[in-house]
């Protein structure tokens, strides 16, 4: 199975309009540890982006999405924040998809499962974390997890996030990753992930304590 037929003019599914947006780089503190609480002190807007070819709908509660897929263990973190007053929301549907090591999507051309894909809630914090693996890449796009978040019965935003360029490339110098070779899209090459607020749209992350892999954190502040 491969990943033909990338379309990048599919409008995103949204429940408003163009004021719906994201907060993508807002400062989060405090996230080198699984226990650790996400503080934002900052909120910045930026527009929403396309969801891609590869959503399926699918109602999976989930925090780990691997179902034993290989690859580099990766907690990622989001805060769902009220974009005007910065404060958290509670209960938000959080959905997260993305390729696997070999740039491969779940669910689509021919597959039946829905591996790296999965839905959270958040908590009273407006955290919601989900363990999945390090994305891999596909022709023409840079390394990138889907996102979608509903917040009170509404779609308030679908969007994309990105991972440090550095610690993609050391992430990609071991298995399985390491037999694709270096992945073919740089950040700066990517159409969307200029439109998605460029390094601002890219998650923190750092080693995870204790344990193999990586923690990602980022703020998505929506209009709710």
């Amino acid at each position: 199975m491969t990943n033909e037929g990338l379309t990048r003019g599919r409008l995103p599914r949204s429940a408003g309009a163009a004021g719906l947006a994201t907060v993508f780089g807002a400062r989060a503190l405090g996230l080198f540890d699984e226990d650790a609480q996400a503080s934002t002190t900052a909120c910045l807007l930026t527009p929403e982006v396309t969801e891609g070819p590869y959503w399926i709908d699918e109602s999976f509660t989930r925090r780990n999405v691997t179902e034993g897929k290989p690859g580099m263990p990766l907690l990622l973190r989001f805060t769902v924040l009220n974009a005007k007053t910065c404060s958290p929301i509670r209960n938000a549907d959080v959905e997260i998809w993305h390729c696997d090591a070999s740039g491969v999507y779940s669910g689509v051309n021919g597959s039946s499962t829905h591996l790296l894909r999965g839905h959270q809630r958040s908590d009273g914090a407006g955290k919601a974390e989900f363990l999945t693996v390090f994305p891999g890449w596909y022709p023409g796009r840079t390394p990138h997890i889907h996102i979608k978040v509903s917040a009170g019965g509404n779609l308030v935003h679908t969007g994309q996030v990105f991972l440090p360029e550095a610690i993609t490339r050391k992430v990609y110098a071991q298995p399985p990753y390491a037999r694709r070779g270096r992945y073919d899209t740089s950040h700066a090459a990517d159409m969307i992930f200029a439109q998605a607020g460029g390094a601002s749209a890219v998650a923190k992350l750092v080693r995870r304590r204790g344990a193999k892999g990586y923690v990602g954190s980022i703020a998505v502040g929506v209009a709710s």
